[in-house]
C-alpha cells in the first residue's frame, strides 16, 4: 500500500502536499514549528489542527472544536457549521477564530495546541459574517477582518475591519468597509490580515472556489484605501482555482503560501507554493506565460530538509486504543452513547440508532462516522459483526456525498448483504434524500468482511467475503460526488432502517487500507 506522500526524498516536494479535504487552510509559524487548521462544516469534532516541521510532511494532532454549542447541531446541518477559520499566535496563546454562518463569529484558544481548547466563545452574534481573521498591531490595537456570505445576508464582494478587544473576547464596533470587489474581484472572501515593512496586507481569494484566483490588498493604513493585485492564478497550468490560504515566513527569510485546490469528489486538497516579495508586493508561484502573475508549481525544492522520521496520515485503524482515533468525525455533535472502545479487545462498537426526526437514511444520520479520503485510489477492507440484532438493524461501509453508495449486513428474519444507493435532492441544512436497495442476498453468519475499491477516476465498487479470502464483487459501480462544501467521505454506520429502538450493535475489528 502506497500512502500519498508529497516528499520526493530528493530535496523536492510535489503538489498537493495533502491529498485530503482540508478546506480553507490557514497556517502559522511558532518557534520553528508550523500549525495548520481547516474548516469542517457539519463534521465534528471540527477545525482539524495539523503540525509540521517542514511545511511538506504533516500530522493531524488535534481538533479545536469538540462540539458546537447549539442544539441544531445535534443533527446534520449540511453546509453550515465551522466555515473558514483563522489561526494566530499572540502573547503566549494560540487563537482560532471560527465562523458559524448562521450564528456568528466565535473564538477558541489554547496555550498548548496539543491540549484542550477552550469552549467556543461568541465574539460577535451575526448572521452571514464569515471568514474572520484577528490581527494585533504594533501599537497594541487589535482588529478583525471578515467577509460576508451572500446566502445568509445578501452581501458578497465586501470586506470589513472591526476593532477588537485585546484579549479577543469581543468586537468594539460594527466595523468599516475596506474593500468592495464586485467589479474586479467578485466573490472575494477568506481574508487574512498581515503587516510587513510598514504595509497592511489582506490576502483574499476571489472568483469562486472552482475557478478563482488569489488577490492581495495593500495599504499604509489599517482602514485603507487598499490597492488590489492578483498575485496567483491558474494561467496555463492544469491546477484550477488556486487560492484561499495563508502565508508564513521562515527564519531564512523565505516565504511560502499554503492554499487549496477544488478536486470535486476529493474535496479541497492542499498545495504549497513558493512566494517572494517584489517592490513590497507578494508574488506566489512561478511566472510561466509572461502575464506577470504567478502560477502554481507542480514540484519545487522543499522549504526545509530536516533529519528524523517524517509523519504521514495513515487512514487505517485497528481500534486498539481507549479513544477513537483522530481521523474520525461524526456528522453532527458527538454523543458517547453512539459507540464504545474496548467492548472487546481491539474493537470499535457502534450501537444501533434510530432517528426520531427523519427516515433513518445516512444523509440524516448524526451518528454517521466518517473519514476523509487521503489518496486518489485505494482499497479498504473492514471486518464487522452484528450482535443482539433486531429486524432492521444494519451496519456497514459507504462513500457519502450528494450521490452515495453503501454495502451493509442487515438483520431481518436472518442475515443478508445489501448494496444500496442514495440520492440527495436537498443539499443544505438537514436537506432531503432517498435511498434504494440495489442488491440483497441471504448469508449464513452475522460476521462478514466488506471491501470497497476506489479508482482514481472517482468510481468505486463493493465486495464481501465470509472468510476474508474469497470475495464476491458486486456488479454495481458508483461514482463518488462531493458533498455540501466538502469532498466525499468514507463512512461507518450502525442503525435501524425501520427506525425502531434496538439493543443491537456492530463490532468493527479493523479498517485496513491495503
Amino acid at each position: 500500500m502506497k500512502y500519498w506522500s508529497a516528499d520526493l526524498k530528493n530535496g523536492e516536494y510535489r503538489n498537493p502536499i495533502l491529498h485530503t479535504d482540508y478546506s480553507d487552510p490557514d497556517v502559522i509559524a511558532v518557534n520553528g514549528e508550523f500549525y495548520m487548521i481547516a474548516s469542517s462544516f457539519t463534521y465534528l469534532p471540527g477545525v482539524p489542527l495539523l503540525h509540521s516541521r517542514d511545511l511538506v510532511n504533516w500530522e493531524l494532532i488535534n481538533y479545536c472544536v469538540k462540539s458546537i454549542p447549539f442544539e441544531g447541531y445535534d443533527r446534520p446541518v449540511h453546509g453550515s457549521g465551522t466555515w473558514a477559520p483563522a489561526i494566530r499566535y499572540h502573547d503566549g496563546w494560540f487563537y482560532v477564530f471560527v465562523p458559524l454562518p448562521d450564528e456568528g463569529i466565535f473564538m477558541t484558544k489554547a496555550r498548548d495546541p496539543y491540549g484542550e481548547w477552550s469552549p467556543l466563545h461568541c465574539v460577535k452574534a451575526a448572521k452571514g459574517w464569515i471568514d474572520p481573521c484577528p490581527f494585533w498591531d504594533e501599537d497594541g490595537q487589535a482588529y478583525m477582518v471578515h467577509a460576508f456570505a451572500n446566502s445568509r445576508c445578501g452581501i458578497k464582494h465586501r470586506l470589513d475591519i472591526c476593532r477588537m478587544a485585546e484579549d479577543a473576547s469581543a468586537l468594539l464596533d460594527e466595523g468599516v468597509q475596506v474593500y468592495d470587489g464586485e467589479l474586479q474581484n467578485p466573490t472575494i472572501e477568506g481574508p487574512k490580515l498581515y503587516k510587513r515593512n510598514g504595509y497592511y496586507y489582506i490576502f483574499a481569494p476571489a472568483g469562486g472556489v472552482e475557478q478563482g484566483w488569489q488577490t492581495v490588498l495593500r495599504s499604509e493604513h489599517i482602514y485603507g484605501p487598499y490597492e488590489a493585485r492578483i498575485v496567483m492564478h491558474q494561467g496555463d497550468t492544469a491546477m484550477n482555482g488556486p487560492h484561499q490560504g495563508g502565508y508564513v515566513e521562515l527564519e531564512d527569510g523565505s516565504s511560502w503560501f499554503i492554499h487549496f485546490q477544488d478536486r470535486d469528489c476529493y474535496g479541497r486538497i492542499v498545495h504549497l507554493q513558493p512566494m517572494c516579495w517584489v517592490a513590497d508586493w507578494p508574488f506566489i508561484g512561478l511566472e510561466r506565460n509572461g502575464d506577470g502573475i504567478g502560477e502554481p508549481v507542480q514540484t519545487w525544492r522543499k522549504p526545509l530538509c530536516l533529519d528524523g522520521e517524517e509523519p504521514f496520515i495513515n487512514p487505517s485503524d485497528e481500534f486498539e486504543g481507549s479513544a477513537l482515533g483522530l481521523r474520525w468525525q461524526w456528522q453532527a455533535n458527538p454523543r458517547q452513547e453512539w459507540y464504545r472502545m474496548g467492548a472487546r479487545e481491539s474493537c470499535l462498537r457502534l450501537f444501533s440508532q434510530r432517528n426520531p426526526k427523519r427516515p433513518n437514511l445516512l444523509w440524516y444520520a448524526p451518528n454517521l462516522l466518517t473519514e476523509m479520503l487521503v489518496m486518489p485510489e485505494f482499497e479498504v477492507r473492514v471486518l464487522l459483526e452484528l450482535g443482539d440484532a433486531r429486524p432492521g438493524d444494519k451496519a456497514g461501509i459507504a462513500v457519502i456525498g450528494h450521490q452515495y453508495g453503501g454495502i451493509c449486513i442487515r438483520m431481518d428474519e436472518g442475515y443478508s448483504i445489501q448494496v444500496f444507493e442514495g440520492t440527495v435532492t436537498g443539499k443544505v441544512y438537514e436537506g432531503a434524500a432517498e435511498e434504494k436497495v440495489l442488491y440483497s442476498k441471504q448469508i449464513p453468519s452475522s460476521r462478514v468482511y466488506l471491501r470497497m475499491t476506489f479508482a482514481d477516476d472517482g468510481s468505486f465498487r463493493f465486495g464481501y467475503s465470509m472468510n476474508g479470502i474469497r470475495y464476491f464483487d458486486m456488479s454495481q459501480v458508483f461514482q463518488a460526488s462531493k458533498s455540501t462544501w466538502t469532498g466525499a467521505k468514507f463512512a461507518l454506520y450502525c442503525l435501524n432502517d425501520l427506525n425502531n429502538e434496538s439493543d443491537g450493535y456492530c463490532d468493527i475489528d479493523y479498517v485496513r487500507y491495503e
